[in-house]
């Protein structure tokens, strides 16, 4: 059976497990990148490691914005694709993916461009005390720089996904994270190199990623191929990428301006501490949600495929089985966190102070973990069936009209706490809105598969 055939014929289960299970790898392995950056960087003796730490997380709005863009092209350029070959279109699919790669490229080389002259000024104001700016700036320089690689492997391999190589793709990232996760500590310790260390380290990871998918679309076994004749952009398809990929690139702008936000309120009512808690506490929360981002991207193409072939009764079931999934991977989040969270906290720093306020920060700000499973897939749903402008509201509802208010609210109020009670009553807010939506959705679905048996 053919691999883009079988999206419209094999048994839903067993797709998403096929497409789901690496893509679940994938992107755990993905994770990796910042979480074992923030480890080893934790480690570095000399009462350095806390302060690099705190450093790095204050760099997290600016990595948030290069991987925006690389996920507004990636995303809506495979989103797109799913949908071309679902409807026997694979020259346009060709296109689409040509325009992918020159856009990452151009987007990615004039936001390095735009952002290194005013790099100090731009991490005070997201939250760099005297203390930690040295850290900060040396690190997110190099990854800057790199970003174009960075993301022309990310934008890419969701492209890998679309033509149905979830495989491949998981392969991408695997590639990528064992050759950070050797490197980061060579880099760091044996060469003395610190931060700098681990940021050369992430590049070159990055580096043998593209490297790796540029192969498969130009002598690799894929179905979509790279050709010089598609890199001219298509003004049509650009608007066709954006109007999809603009859902996950405002949800991922929304974090970083929510990082920003997050960043000023832990310094004023925790200090520099309170920062590297925060960064120990998106590394865990992005352990416990790739999974979930995994379990999105293995049921895109699937949703993708059968909406644009009109099969909306496996679509339907498509949306049901990875919300079930998404459920039960961010439950049992939910409950390690809770258990075992001065364990967790002590992986990446054993300061006490560091400890302790991430101990009680961890057991709230995640205390909604089980609900974000069901509102980011059902987010993703609307994505993938290209209804881009209710996936991005409800994207912002949790990551904006929400958080930011409260974090701006809560913090003066309560301190501390506020920031940390920000985050959980934002994820119930959006969860329960988010409900309303796929209720509507499913009267529609259940129209048009009425209206696709007449006809």
């Amino acid at each position: 059976m053919d691999r883009t055939t079988e999206l419209g014929q094999e048994s839903i289960g067993k797709l998403l497990l096929k497409f789901s299970v690496p893509a679940i790898i994938g992107m755990i392995v993905n994770a990796l990148y910042n979480i074992v950056d923030r480890i080893f960087i934790g480690q570095i003796p000399g009462g350095i490691g806390e302060l690099a730490l705190s450093g790095v997380t204050v760099t997290f709005p600016i990595s948030t914005v290069i991987m925006a863009f690389g996920m507004l092209v990636g995303i809506g350029s495979a989103a797109l694709i799913s949908i071309r070959l679902g409807q026997q279109k694979k020259d346009e699919a060709d296109k689409i993916l040509g325009n992918a790669l020159m856009l990452v490229i151009i987007i990615l080389v004039t936001l390095a461009v735009v952002t290194f002259p005013f790099l100090d000024k731009i991490l005070v104001a997201f939250g760099a005390s005297e203390n930690i700016l040295p850290y900060a700036k040396e690190y997110i320089g190099i990854i800057i720089a790199g970003g174009v690689i960075q993301n022309i492997g990310f934008g890419l391999n969701a492209a890998i996904r679309s033509e149905g190589n979830p495989k491949i793709a998981m392969y991408t990232m695997l590639l990528g994270a064992i050759t950070n996760t050797v490197l980061d500590p060579i880099f760091i310790f044996v060469f003395n190199m610190g931060v700098a260390g681990a940021a050369i380290a992430t590049v070159i990871a990055q580096l043998a990623s593209t490297i790796w998918v540029v192969y498969h679309f130009t002598r690799g076994k894929s179905i979509l191929k790279l050709k010089k004749k598609n890199f001219k952009l298509d003004k049509e398809i650009v608007k066709g990428i954006f109007a999809i990929g603009m859902s996950p690139f405002f949800m991922q702008l929304a974090a970083s301006l929510v990082g920003v936000i997050s960043n000023k309120a832990l310094l004023t009512h925790g200090g520099d501490f309170a920062i590297g808690a925060m960064g120990v506490i998106s590394s865990v929360a992005m352990m416990c949600l790739m999974p979930v981002f995994g379990i999105n991207q293995g049921s895109q193409p699937i949703i993708g495929y059968n909406y644009g072939a009109k099969n909306y009764k496996r679509v339907k079931k498509a949306w049901m089985l990875a919300v079930i999934a998404a459920v039960a991977v961010t439950t049992t989040g939910f409950l390690v966190v809770e258990l075992a969270a001065p364990s967790i906290i002590k992986i990446f720093n054993s300061n006490a102070d560091l400890v302790a306020i991430g101990t009680h920060g961890i057991r709230i700000y995640l205390s909604m973990l089980p609900v974000i499973g069901f509102q980011v897939i059902s987010t993703n749903y609307f994505q993938a069936i290209g209804k881009a402008k209710i996936s991005m509201f409800l994207s912002l509802i949790r990551q904006v009209i929400v958080l930011i208010p409260l974090l701006l609210i809560l913090p003066p109020i309560f301190g501390l706490n506020g920031v940390w009670i920000s985050g959980p009553t934002s994820d119930a807010v959006a969860s329960i809105i988010t409900v309303f939506f796929v209720m509507r959705e499913l009267k529609i679905l259940k129209q048009q598969e009425m209206e696709a048996r007449v006809a």
